[in-house]
């Protein structure tokens, strides 16, 4: 029988497990309020001792150009990782309140599979240097070899959320350490553990030399905002919230910190006229697993109102069969929403919408009765919704869809462009060039045709507006961690 590896309460800074200044901090179960155990809370000492190994590492090791020695430590962590999967899925599970079925996705397994060994294969494949051949310039006029480089950023300060809190972990750690770089990274308070088992398994199972990861623990979220302030931090990967990548971009500018921002959404699916509405409307259940809890959820859906009734009714159904349930049942697909505060607030933005004259056609302005713990929403479905309405303009974060009719092709895409965001879309259409020819006009990142989704960790994600500067994963992703350095010398 394996070893089972208990929840890890240290935090990892310059190549040792350590508690924090502060003491510790409570990390609760949402769907039952249990308390899972304690994790280390940093001061704002901590978390910059953590910034000055993360410094001294970049600066005056070979970690920046030592691809070997990246490459072997991406595949070591990878390794160890897979040797705790089924320990890391059950953390996930209480933690998080993440569905058993979405860790066999998004939440963890699909993320595992590629996050860390796509950009480790990148190490040999990347253009780190390219030729622009030789040339005479015509400012010396001197025939002269250009190159261009490709280097590291620096020190990255990575600040990852509580809803994917491992997806988004593991693809900052693999593109920010292959591309050569040192990080300071600070998970949510709410989901802590995931990560510290990280900074375990890094000080022990990897070549990774001390002080190139530091994973920060905190309960206060300005000691996180120590990596934003600082001006021995290059580079701000941040996945959260618009308001709070709107505070790190103006404070972030003192020091002209480098910016990837993958912030909110509200994304739109299009129902084309010529759909399939019974597979079409499926898309529906979108805003329901993990409860909603996704940046990408396609929490506005645009149906032609030539066939307003017949996808309603097909989405009342949806509705009205799926129950918010206990995230260990294999069959749930939305499980609680992570915090009292959330409860409160999607609470608020669903009697918000009936204020505002939408129909709730199923759910409730109240948590659901069945659950004397923990923190639920019903899963709750508003028809008639005008895309001016607070809950077709604001990103709810909960199992919340905004069903709306539009009159004609150039009506749909207007309303789904007419929103301060612009991450992800569908297009639903039983021609997929027709699908393509609208997803061309959506102001949207991340567009899904027919039922698909191009997700995985070679593929850029990220969105336009709002929704933030930069992408995450792929090569676009992979090359926002250097910078560009151009090189001329006489030629030879």
């Amino acid at each position: 029988m394996s070893e089972v590896h208990p929840y890890e309460a240290r935090m990892l800074i310059d190549g040792k497990l350590v508690d924090g200044e502060s003491g510790t901090f409570v990390n609760i179960n949402p769907a039952t309020e249990d308390v899972l155990g304690e994790v280390a809370d940093a001061s704002k000492a901590d978390i910059n001792r953590a910034i000055d190994a993360a410094r001294r590492s970049f600066d005056e090791t070979d970690w920046a150009t030592n691809h070997q020695l990246r490459k072997r430590s991406l595949e070591q962590l990878h390794e160890a990782i897979v040797g705790e999967v089924e320990e890391l899925r059950e953390e996930l599970i209480r933690e998080v309140g993440a569905p058993r079925a979405v860790t066999h996705g998004p939440q963890l397994d699909a993320p595992l599979e590629d996050g860390l060994r796509y950009p480790a294969r990148l190490i040999d494949t990347f253009p780190w240097e390219t030729d622009l051949g030789d040339t005479v310039v015509s400012v010396t006029g001197v025939n002269t070899t250009r190159k261009v480089w490709h280097e590291p950023v620096g020190v990255v300060g990575a600040i990852t959320p509580w809803n994917f809190p491992f997806e988004v972990t593991i693809n900052k750690l693999g593109q920010a350490l292959a591309a050569g770089n040192t990080v300071v990274l600070k998970p949510a308070p709410d989901t802590p553990f995931n990560a510290t088992r990280l900074g375990r398994l890094i000080a022990e199972k990897t070549d990774i030399p001390a002080g190139v990861v530091n994973i920060v623990t905190a309960s206060d979220h300005f000691v996180g905002e120590e990596l934003t302030l600082s001006p021995k931090v290059d580079m701000i990967s941040f996945t959260g919230s618009t308001v709070v990548g709107k505070r790190i971009m103006e404070k972030g500018a003192a020091t002209m910190k480098r910016l990837f921002l993958e912030l909110g959404g509200k994304s739109a699916t299009i129902v084309l006229e010529d759909a399939d509405f019974t597979l079409a409307c499926l898309i529906g259940i979108g805003p329901l697993m993990h409860a909603g809890q996704g940046c990408a959820a396609p929490t506005r859906m645009l149906l032609p109102r030539s066939r307003y009734a017949e996808g309603v009714a097909i989405l009342q159904g949806i509705y009205e069969n799926i129950p918010a349930a206990d995230p260990q049942d294999p069959g749930t697909l939305c499980g609680p929403v992570i915090s009292a505060k959330q409860q409160a607030r999607i609470l608020g933005y669903i009697r918000k919408g009936v204020d505002e004259g939408a129909t709730m056609l199923v759910g409730s302005t109240d948590p659901p009765e069945q659950f004397d713990k923990g923190f639920w929403v019903s899963p709750t479905l508003f028809t008639d919704v005008d895309n001016s309405m607070t809950i077709a303009q604001e990103e709810i974060f909960g199992p919340v869809l905004a069903v709306i009719p539009y009159d004609d092709e150039d009506d749909a895409v207007r309303i789904a462009n007419d929103s301060p965001y612009g991450l992800a879309g569908n297009v639903m259409s039983s021609s997929l060039d027709h699908s393509l020819a609208v997803a061309r006009r959506l102001r949207a990142g991340f567009i899904g045709l027919n039922g698909t989704a191009g997700y995985g960790a070679d593929t850029p994600f990220g969105g336009y507006k709002d929704s933030g500067v930069g992408r995450q994963n792929g090569l676009v992703g992979f090359s926002q961690y250097t910078e560009v350095k151009s090189v001329a010398y006489p030629a030879q």
